[in-house]
């Protein structure tokens, strides 16, 4: 059973869950911490992630619902390791994290 959404909630839904991929893969990699918080940030990561991905999709395409999830959680989770310094920004991968935030604004515009 799928939660009837409105486009704009829907949308905003769909970014936000993209933008908790990043809690999510973080605890993938955060070996500083102990496992038990890891599992934790695992799940309630996944959980909101893919949860608001699911009511998204009741409203958007799943093609362009997942491209924008995938989208936004990339360039959020390459943002977060930045700021932790974990990696580098050059002007490189600048360029390609707007492309990619730019394909993403580009499908939520034309659907």
């Amino acid at each position: 059973m799928s939660v009837a959404l409105t486009p704009a909630i829907a949308w905003t839904v769909l970014i936000a869950s993209g933008a908790f991929e990043t809690m999510w893969a973080y605890a993938l990699a955060a070996h500083h911490l102990r496992m038990r918080r890891r599992i934790v940030l695992f799940v309630v990561g996944t959980l909101i992630s893919m949860g608001g991905l699911a009511a998204a999709l009741g409203t958007i395409p799943v093609g362009t619902g997942y491209a924008v999830w995938v989208g936004i959680g990339a360039v959020t989770t390459l943002a977060f390791a930045i700021m932790r310094r974990e990696e580098s920004l050059t002007w490189v991968r600048a360029v390609f994290a707007a492309i990619l935030l730019t394909g993403v604004v580009g499908l939520q515009v034309v659907s």
